[in-house]
């Protein structure tokens, strides 16, 4: 039929999307998304079909677009996010001015990263687009996934019984008069009351709230602001746990005390699994990456990898630069890497446990390696070197933050969830043990024995954590369940980095060692002189 009859089509879908979508609301009336455009869809003339928006809270506080691409992803929908390789429209529709945009680069924001938002405001928005394929179905996933994430657990339903699916019939020039929405086809025939209907019901039910006793525990648990000033009791700040991931991706490899070098723990993040197309491989795509179970053995200078059903296989530790190969565009933050492969027979024996075809490739050492991008006060980016981690060198979490978490999702799930499970799914170098849950967030560095870190930000979690690292099977609950109890986001963790060391000798970092923060307003945390001794403020 031609360009018109997919104009007609697409526009249809795009223009019933944007109506149901922008006729969301709260049980309080809110919007549940802000929609940018120029026009209200009732031309295809001069509009496409693409809806570009952002979601709100109740408090019309804009959800970070980061947050919506993971939880996109989990009801397997593709959005693209950020501002779209067009600036001026960004900063037209997000009222972001000249100097606005000078102060999210000071923060560390650059083009393409996941930092949604500086100071509460958005640095980007979320954009879907309808094509030749799509469906009516398409659009209907979509809707779904919004309603099911913003509104759970209340009756708002698509109207499905007032839409006629996209016509697949050619349409006469005579019916082309495009002045309104109802001329456009029977697909846009939406009466006002039936809109009506879709508001009130959204209204009326509204989205889930908690008992008022368990909606207070909840925002104290997981309030982003309320930090103490002092411990309970006294009590001090322990390292936990220390865990390392030797192939990025694979299982943890848990230690009581490990060498610190340049890029974070020894050897965390060295290798890599890679497919046939030299693209880094990770439990988004490959959920049994996380039963693969390397372990280091520093006095035989070997990386042992195991899996179920497979004879251990090990790899040494010297690096070999015999055979190097540039992996362009992967996912460590889209860099390039200079990497180098590690043979025929550990290729083998992954591509038999993951049953398709991949290889074990190892970052080199000979060249310089990438640096952090972000600015982090008292560090030297040019000097802050990484392995094949996302972000940053380490990740800390703090068990009194998985305990509040762990009490939400158990009672989401309606089932008991193990703390080590919990601990596991968040993948973190670095586990504390503090009296507060959630102050980790408040720091703006630390010390740990000799080592000193400064914190570089919140972790914004992805659908990794949906996965569970002892059998590799998902549950998309999780970070559904995280974004509800955080609010707006779903940080969980932070991220450290630390100055390369000066010694020839590394320093060690182990388990019972006292962490000492000090808060973003500059003011060291110091443990009460006694039990007895009260806070202030």
């Amino acid at each position: 039929g031609g360009m018109e009859k997919i104009k007609q089509h697409t526009f249809a879908l795009a223009h019933y999307t944007y109506t149901v979508l922008s006729n969301l609301k709260y049980a309080n009336g809110a919007p549940v998304v802000r929609i940018y455009s120029d026009t209200d869809f009732s031309n295809p003339d001069v509009q496409g079909p693409i809806i570009n928006f952002n979601v709100l809270d109740e408090n019309g506080e804009v959800l970070g677009f980061s947050q919506v691409d993971s939880m996109a992803s989990l009801h397997n929908i593709h959005v693209r996010t950020g501002c779209f390789c067009n600036t001026g429209a960004c900063q037209m529709h997000l009222d972001i001015t000249n100097e606005d945009i000078q102060r999210n680069m000071q923060a560390g924001h650059v083009c393409g990263d996941n930092m949604d938002l500086v100071d509460g405001r958005p640095t980007g928005s979320v954009r879907i687009s309808f094509g030749y394929m799509s469906s009516f179905e398409d659009a209907q996933a979509f809707l779904n996934f919004i309603i099911a994430t913003r509104l759970p657990k209340s009756d708002t339903e698509i109207p499905l019984q007032m839409v006629t699916k996209p016509m697949t019939e050619a349409v006469p020039d005579d019916d082309l008069s495009l002045n309104n929405a109802d001329e456009l086809s029977p697909v846009l025939q939406i009466s006002d009351r039936e809109l009506r209907n879709i508001s009130s019901e959204a209204e009326t039910t509204g989205r889930w709230l908690p008992p008022e006793p368990e909606a207070e525990s909840i925002r104290a648990a997981v309030s982003e602001t309320a930090v103490p000033t002092c411990r309970k009791g006294g009590k001090p700040i322990t390292v936990a746990n220390i865990y390392l991931y030797p192939i990025k991706s694979c299982s943890a490899f848990e230690v009581t005390e490990w060498p610190v070098g340049n890029q974070g723990l020894l050897y965390d993040r060295n290798w890599m699994v890679v497919n046939q197309n030299g693209v880094c491989m990770t439990q988004k795509q490959e959920p049994r990456l996380c039963l693969v179970n390397p372990s280091i053995d520093l006095k035989q200078k070997i990386m042992v990898i195991q899996a179920e059903g497979m004879d251990p296989i090990s790899v040494p530790l010297e690096d070999n630069t015999g055979k190097e190969a540039v992996i362009c565009e992967s996912k460590v933050c889209s860099h390039r890497v200079k990497t180098y492969d590690c043979g025929e027979r550990i290729a083998g024996w992954l591509s038999t446990f993951l049953g398709r075809p991949c290889r074990l490739i190892r970052q080199s050492s000979d060249v310089k390696s990438r640096s952090h991008q972000k600015n982090t006060k008292g560090l030297s980016s040019a000097n802050i070197s990484l392995s094949l981690v996302n972000e940053a060198q380490y990740l800390l979490i703090n068990v009194a933050s998985i305990l509040q978490l762990k009490e939400y999702i158990s009672a989401r799930l309606k089932e008991p969830l193990e703390i080590e499970e919990l601990i596991r799914r968040f993948r973190a170098n670095i586990v504390i043990s503090a009296p507060e849950s959630f102050e980790e967030e408040e720091w703006a560095e630390i010390s740990i024995g000799a080592l000193q870190f400064q914190v570089v930000g919140p972790c914004s979690r992805c659908q990794i954590i949906c996965i569970d690292q002892q059998s590799g099977e998902r549950n998309k609950e999780i970070l559904q369940s995280l974004s509800a109890a955080r609010g707006r986001k779903t940080n969980f963790g932070i991220y450290l980095m630390n100055q390369p060391l000066l010694s020839s000798f590394p320093d060690i970092l182990s388990v019972g060692s006292q962490v000492l923060p000090v808060l973003k307003e500059n003011t060291e945390i110091q443990p009460p002189t006694s039990n007895e001794e009260k806070c202030s403020g």
